[in-house]
Parts: structure tokens; sequence; C-alpha cells
């Protein structure tokens, strides 16, 4: 009886160690410190910034058209005609109203050219993290910039790897 106890203990002992060498191989990385270290990143944003800028430039013109057209009318507005006063009016409303069209369609353009200029960066770091994943055999690899994780050793940090991999330093 004794000795069936201790096969019995000895089994489930080997058992339970070779079930937790053969979980999976779980790393972590911060993909936006990792993002944020790529030097096209900067460049990236560089040309962004370019972009948004040209857009401001000619939103901040049409709003001074505006304030001006809206200064002359309230200045002249006791000596004009009820006639006067309402194309004035609808003359400013047309062009509060394309302001805003403007401001809307300069959003639309600026997001589709974030979309436009990180796309690539994103897919080159996407591909270092699975490389570096496939050549260590990690099973899983979770984004801790997103919250997912809630505990992770830092030697499973494969940040440093995926530097790398990209040749940043």
């Amino acid at each position: 009886m004794k000795k069936i106890v201790i096969i019995l203990a000895c089994t489930l002992l080997t058992s339970s160690v070779i079930y937790a060498q053969a979980g999976p191989k779980i790393g972590w990385i911060e993909s936006a410190e990792l993002l944020q270290s790529m030097p096209e990143k900067a460049k990236a944003d560089s040309e962004l910034a370019h972009y948004q800028k040209d857009f401001q430039g000619q939103i901040e013109l049409m709003m001074k058209d505006y304030q001006t057209k809206v200064q002359q009318y309230q200045a002249g507005e006791k000596t004009m005609t009820d006639a006067m006063k309402e194309v004035k009016g609808k003359e400013i409303q047309d062009l509060q109203s394309r302001i805003e069209g403007i401001q809307q369609s300069a959003q639309e353009k600026i997001q589709q050219k974030k979309q436009d200029v990180y796309a690539p960066i994103l897919d080159k770091a996407d591909k270092a993290i699975k490389a570096v994943a496939k050549e260590h055999n990690y099973d899983y690899i979770i984004d801790k910039s997103g919250g997912a994780l809630l505990y992770g050793k830092d030697t499973d940090n494969i940040l440093p790897l995926a530097k790398a991999k990209l040749g940043i330093k």
C-alpha cells in the first residue's frame, strides 16, 4: 500500500512538472514605446504636422475674412436697409457654413493621411514583433500598452529584441 501511494505521488509530481513545462510561452511588449523609438515615426509625425499646418493656414484666412465681414456688418448695420442686412447676413452665414465644411473635410483628410503615413510603420513593427516571437518560440505576445496585461516578468519583455531586429538602439 505504501508503495502504491509513493508511486502515485511520483506520477502526480512528474505529470505536473511536465504540464508546467508544456505551458504556453508568453511575452509582452509596450508597442507604443517601440513605435516611439522608430525613426520613421518622427518623420511621419513631421509630415503629418506639415499637412495639418496647410489646412490650418487656409482655415485661419477664412476665419479672418469671416471676422472682418461680421465687424463690417455690425459697424454698418444701423445704416443698412433691410434688404442689404439680409444679403450681408446671408453672405456671413454662407461663409460660416463653408468654414465648417472645410474644417470637417480637413479633419477627414488629416485622419486619412495619418492612416496612410503610419500604416507602413505599424506594419514594420508588427513584422518585427512576429519575427521575434517566432525566433524565440513565444506562443503569445501581449501588448502592455493596451492595458491587457496585469503581470509580466521583465525577462519576457521583447522590446529590446524587437528594437534590435529593427536596428534601433
